[in-house]
Parts: structure tokens; C-alpha cells; sequence
């Protein structure tokens, strides 16, 4: 059986309306339909401006910020964070470093550096 681990909700998000730019009519410049959607914690933007109703441009708005690059990143550090997985991919990115070289550029020649300097 599957349990909930986390939800998103509007809660979550900063909201602000504006006026619709563009072709539309007199009543497109004079109520405030247009949505701005800001999920704090990611930083993720959404905005929609395609429908006369507001509640219609707010849930579009809602679906554009989850489909950004920067919502699907947040969330999935958010998962790896609730699940245990990130101390585990923590201890593999230092694994890794362990193994990186660094050439640094010395008299206009370059020079290699110990390996694992970074971890030290």
C-alpha cells in the first residue's frame, strides 16, 4: 500500500493577479484574471494569462510552475530527503571526489595537484 509522503497545495505558493496584456477586448484590460504562481520553497514560477477566469489562469498557473525544471528538481532532493536517499547519494558524491584530479595553472604551465584534495 502506498503512502503519502508529501503534498504540494496553493498553500505552498505566493500568488499575485494582474491585468491580461493583448488582444481581448475592453474587459481584458480592466479585471485582474492574469495569474503569477511562485512556490516558495523551489523558487518555480508559473504564470497563465489564457482564460477570462481567474480560477481557471490560477490552476494553469499551478500546472505550468510543477512542470518547470526547477519544481521537478526541488522535488526530487524533496523525496531523497524524506526517503533517506540523499545522506546515501551525500556519501557517494564524496566517494567520488576522492577521485578527482586538479591541474592548476602555475608560470603559464600547468601543474597537477594531489588527487582528493577536495575531501581533505
Amino acid at each position: 500500500m502506498k503512502e503519502l509522503l508529501f503534498s504540494v497545495t496553493a498553500n505552498d505558493c505566493e500568488w499575485s493577479y494582474t491585468k491580461g496584456t493583448g488582444c481581448g477586448g475592453q474587459k481584458r484590460n480592466k479585471t485582474s484574471s492574469a495569474v503569477h504562481c511562485m512556490h516558495r520553497p523551489s523558487g518555480a514560477h508559473g504564470y497563465s494569462e489564457a482564460s477570462r477566469s481567474q480560477l481557471d489562469n490560477k490552476r494553469d498557473a499551478f500546472v505550468k510552475m510543477c512542470e518547470t525544471k526547477k519544481f521537478k528538481a526541488w522535488h526530487r532532493m524533496e523525496f531523497m530527503r524524506r526517503t533517506g536517499e540523499a545522506a546515501a547519494l551525500e556519501a557517494k558524491m564524496q566517494d567520488s571526489l576522492r577521485h578527482i584530479r586538479i591541474d592548476t595553472r602555475v608560470n603559464g604551465l600547468w601543474v597537477e595537484t594531489a588527487e582528493s584534495a577536495l575531501t581533505d
